[in-house]
């Protein structure tokens, strides 16, 4: 037995053992958490016993004998809940053999406690899991490993133990490793890591990282997570789809389309967007392969995506054999990469009889704004086998912006439990999933399954109908309502809006036919479903600075970077190129208010019109300032340069390829020259080093 790590920490809010339990509940369900190498983990049996309520105090006798569910607690990221279930006989025989055939293992199970389990405490809980490795292009994708699990909670252990071999399974003994949890006074803990072999630690790099890393990265986050109070609100991430499928086709997908991050057409981030939608088109393809398999059919589903943006989802869906199209209010440039078998259409959708889709198997709304809470209307008014998948991203209701009604929850859970609310109202089973995605906002509502009989389907629609008007009558209450119900710390009850009356009277299911006496109707002229959507612009409206004139914000830049000049702070560095000293004056730093003093009245309205304002036109002005905390500096390319070493690859591309395509404000203006030598700027000292965007370059390519 070898201890390579510990950790000591304090309970100032009497979080542990719970916080425990919950940290290693995580690193059993959800391991590429902390290792990045893991797709993450398949739990396929479990068998427990838990202890009897109040049967031990917590302090000073064993670490988790109070504990009723193992991992409980609500402590830092919170993993789900596995049903338990019996051990299949061989793991049942597995572990009975492993506890009398090997006293060294059966020690080491024990904590190196010599003692016998006392008869009244709970009986160890054992997890089988297989953990799934990563992907990766350049080697062999790794075969998924078999650990037993086994949690100790009465002596405050959890071991475990590789498997291996294919017909006849044995425990890799070099692999076996501890984690310890030990009270030792008052509020200090004490969690230990420790492994049965130091000496023959086999490390593959991928699932079994060295010895030193479990205690030293695993070890510290379980020490951090164990007495943080801090509960996550959603899902694990791929709850709804095998994790290793997901995990073989979006590296076959990633594979075949990353050549579109080099022709990326449109001014977004080319690695964000083509890799996200990767993934979200791989999440979607694995979700209709196993909806086959259970229904026994093998027809692929068909899809529409409601403001398909960008069009990439569609164009990796429908490459993959799903027959589809995506509809925008607006045409984005890269749509003419994509050839004619990607159909994308440019229509503003409205909710209404005219934009039905009976024919189609599922609609898609990947960030799809204000026609978000309408998807699941559409759908169920489609047909009665029509599903589908939202990825909320922007707040908005049926016809404008979603107000906040609730100050406990955070606003993005609020909105998500509304977009629940509209597809649970409509009539479906909604299923809620987290994808892995690079955005804060990737959390997916699927509806997929009905909870009524077709043959009642005008009864739910007169209920939709209902739903959707209570929530424009919710919409008008006063704002002023809302903000002294949220100062004074209280939530706004669910029945003081007619929606949530509505729900109620549901929920009390009444007879058929029989609805709220105050059911308010809704004109359905000309098969309109409501009166006041408004769909965005074709034109997008820019309102970032950019749209003003040229010289008008080249004249407020010169006249701000003089104001900051007249500070006079010379700035002595050596000259990281060339290792000699240059004085140059960097200038003092002004906050945005006396900036904005110096400013006459007509521009400063001006640029109030614009989103940001002052503020917004300094910041797009990167060449020449910084803001940083509400105060304006003259930026030094010296301290950046050194920064850009540091930079993933995918920024430094993207730097390179935008290399000496736009003058240097520096060379031009400033009264010292710029900071850098020519060879070392970014920006063209000069138009004879100028040289055209390869977004350009792109662009002319496509046309």
């Amino acid at each position: 037995m070898g201890l390579v790590g510990q950790a000591l920490v304090t309970d100032s809010g009497s979080l542990l053992p719970l916080g425990f339990w919950s940290a290693v509940a995580v690193w059993v369900e959800r391991p590429q958490v902390v290792n990045k190498r893991l797709c993450g983990a398949r739990l396929e049996a479990s068998g427990k016993k838990t202890p009897k309520k109040g049967a031990v105090a917590a302090k000073g006798r064993p670490p988790g004998a109070e504990l009723e569910t193992a991992g409980g607690g609500g402590q830092a990221p919170e993993a789900p809940r596995v049903p338990a279930s019996d051990l299949d006989p061989p793991s049942e025989h597995l572990l009975r053999s492993l506890v009398t055939a090997d006293e060294e293992v059966l020690d080491f199970l024990r904590g190196g406690r010599v003692e016998k389990q006392p008869e009244a405490g709970p009986k160890p809980e054992v997890i089988l899991r297989t953990l799934i490795p990563k992907p990766s292009a350049p080697r062999p994708v790794p075969a998924p490993t078999q650990e037993m699990v086994v949690k100790d909670v009465f002596n405050g252990t959890v071991t475990f133990l590789p498997l291996e071999g294919e017909t006849h399974l044995k425990v890799k003994k070099s692999n076996i490793y501890q984690i310890q949890l030990r009270h030792n006074k008052d509020e200090e803990w004490c969690i230990s890591m420790l492994v049965f072999s130091a000496e023959g630690w086999d490390s593959d790099g991928i699932i079994y990282p060295n010895s030193s890393w479990l205690g030293k990265e695993l070890l510290s986050k379980l020490a951090r997570w164990s007495v943080e109070n801090k509960k996550n609100e959603f899902k694990s991430t791929l709850s709804l789809i095998s994790l290793m499928k997901y995990s073989q086709v979006y590296q076959e997908l990633k594979e075949k389309y990353k050549e579109m991050v080099k022709v990326w057409p449109e001014v977004t981030d080319p690695e964000k967007f083509v890799y996200e939608d990767v993934a979200i088109a791989t999440y979607l393809l694995v979700l209709w392969e196993e909806e086959r398999a259970k229904k026994g059919i093998t027809k692929k589903q068909s899809f529409v995506d409601l403001g398909c943006g960008n069009g990439l989802l569609v164009h990796i869906l429908s490459n993959e054999g799903h027959p589809g199209r995506g509809i925008d209010v607006r045409r984005r440039k890269i749509w003419n990469m994509y050839g004619p078998q990607t159909q994308l259409e440019e229509v503003a959708i409205r909710p209404d009889d005219s934009y039905l889709f009976p024919d189609v198997d599922w609609l898609i709304g990947n960030h799809s704004d204000e026609l978000t809470p309408w998807i699941p209307v559409i759908a169920a008014r489609s047909s009665y086998s029509c599903c589908y998948f939202v990825l909320p991203c922007c707040f908005f209701d049926f016809t404008g912006k979603y107000s906040r009604r609730q100050s406990k929850k955070t606003q993005y859970r609020e909105y998500l439990d509304f977009i629940k609310e509209v597809g649970f109202t409509c009539g479906f089973h909604v299923e809620e999933d987290c994808l892995r995605i690079p955005s804060t906002k990737r959390v997916c509502l699927i509806g997929k399954s009905r909870t009524y009989p077709a043959t009642e389907e005008a009864l739910v629609d007169k209920q939709r109908t209902q739903y959707i008007d209570s929530r424009q009558s919710c919409a008008r209450i006063p704002h002023s309502e809302e903000s002294s119900c949220a100062s004074s710390g209280s939530t706004i009850e669910t029945n003081h809006c007619d929606h949530h009356i509505y729900l109620n009277c549901l929920s009390d299911k009444p007879p058929k036919g029989q609805f709220p006496e105050n059911e308010k109707k809704m004109p359905q002229e000309d098969g309109i479903w409501i009166n006041g959507f408004q769909p965005r612009d074709k034109i997008e409206q820019v309102r970032n600075c950019a749209s003003l004139p040229r010289d008008f914000i080249d004249h407020i830049v010169l006249k701000v970077a003089n104001l900051l000049l007249n500070g006079k702070q010379q700035n002595l560095k050596e000259d990281p190129c060339d290792g000699s000293s240059k004085t140059w004056n960097r200038g003092g730093s002004l906050s945005l208010a006396e900036v904005a003093n110096q400013l006459d009245k007509e521009t400063l309205q001006r640029l109030k019109r614009e989103c940001g304002g002052l503020q917004t036109l300094l910041k797009n002005s990167h060449q020449v300032f910084e803001v940083v905390n509400g105060r304006v500096y003259i930026r030094d390319w010296r301290e950046e340069k050194n920064a850009k070493k540091n930079q993933p690859e995918a920024k430094r591309r993207l730097s390179s390829e935008a290399f000496k395509t736009r003058l240097c404000w520096f060379f031009m203006h400033h009264p010292n020259g710029c900071s850098l030598t020519s060879e070392s700027c970014s920006y063209a000292h000069g138009t004879q080093e100028l040289r055209q965007s390869q977004t350009l370059k792109k662009i002319k390519q496509i046309h």
